[in-house]
């Protein structure tokens, strides 16, 4: 019993708490817009693809400490597999293609996770801001072209 509760003990919790709360308070905003927006992925989707991209990258952290190209595999294959979500978001319609904005920014909440699961939360932050920014200011353009 003892043994189990120091191994407890000097487990890493609190690091990864932090990195995994950040992943998905910045994916947050994505998902609102989203859900604002009644886009097929919403509030729910987002937080949960940068959480579990940084839960990967956080997971696989010591086991790969010193092995640069094993990271990089898992990264790429975290690239695929969120693209692969992100591509069943978008919808061919006789005329039109719908979809490929929340593809585009499932795809962008994947590289938020995986940015804080590597510690680079400056870029995390910059690929959140200007992920929820495109979505909420370019709308309007959109929907301006469509009138025309």
């Amino acid at each position: 019993m003892y043994e189990t509760f120091q191994y407890l003990n000097s487990m890493p919790i609190v690091p990864h708490l932090i990195a995994l709360s950040i992943a998905y308070v910045l994916a947050f905003p994505i998902g609102w817009e989203r859900e604002i927006e009644e886009r097929s992925a919403g509030i729910r989707t987002f937080p949960l693809v940068a959480l579990a991209t940084c839960g990967f990258i956080q997971g696989a952290e010591s086991a790969m400490s010193g092995h640069p190209e094993a990271m990089a595999k898992i990264i790429e294959g975290l690239i695929t597999g969120v693209g692969f979500i992100g591509g069943g978001a978008i919808l061919q319609m006789k005329d039109s293609v719908r979809g490929t904005a929340t593809a585009a920014s499932i795809w962008a909440t994947g590289a938020i996770g995986v940015a804080v699961g590597l510690e680079s939360y400056d870029v995390a932050f910059i690929i959140s801001l200007f992920t929820f920014l495109t979505l909420r200011l370019m709308l309007p353009l959109k929907k301006e072209t469509k009138e025309k």
